[in-house]
């Protein structure tokens, strides 16, 4: 039998995995703010991803992590930090204009096991395409 999957991977970041203590609260709270941002979760055999995000469980956690989301405005910082507060985060920095480039435009969120989660919008820019895509028809 010939399985095909297909995956898109982003440009900058291969992937980001986290070990939880509490991992529905966890995936209840992805899943609020990947839905903002428009990236789809799936369901892997023992953990979720996104992109390159994998969360999966395990005790004890193995730290806190910082993870930068790319956000396509402003409206969309704002709509994530909103999500992230509604769905069991706790405020890091609420969104606005930082100082690490002229028009670094972040929010930061505290995810329900301490992890420093950002979505960042870092102004008007044109992408050579959306994502990678790699394809497995083995």
């Amino acid at each position: 039998m010939v399985k095909f999957r297909e995956w898109h991977r982003g440009r900058l970041i291969d992937h980001v995995s986290l070990v939880v203590a509490d991992y529905e609260a966890c995936r209840r709270f992805y899943s609020a703010v990947l839905a903002v941002l428009g990236v789809p979760q799936f369901e892997g055999e023992d953990c979720f991803f996104a992109d390159e995000l994998v969360v999966s469980p395990g005790v004890p956690p193995t730290g806190r992590a910082h993870i930068a989301f790319q956000a396509a405005d402003e409206e969309t910082v704002r709509r994530f930090h909103a999500a992230a507060l509604a769905a069991g985060g706790r405020d890091n920095g609420p969104p606005g204009l930082r100082d690490y480039h002229p028009g670094y435009y972040a929010a930061f969120v505290l995810d329900p096991e301490g992890n420093n989660i950002e979505a960042v919008f870092h102004g008007p820019a044109r992408r050579s395409v959306p994502s990678v895509v790699i394809t497995d028809d083995t």
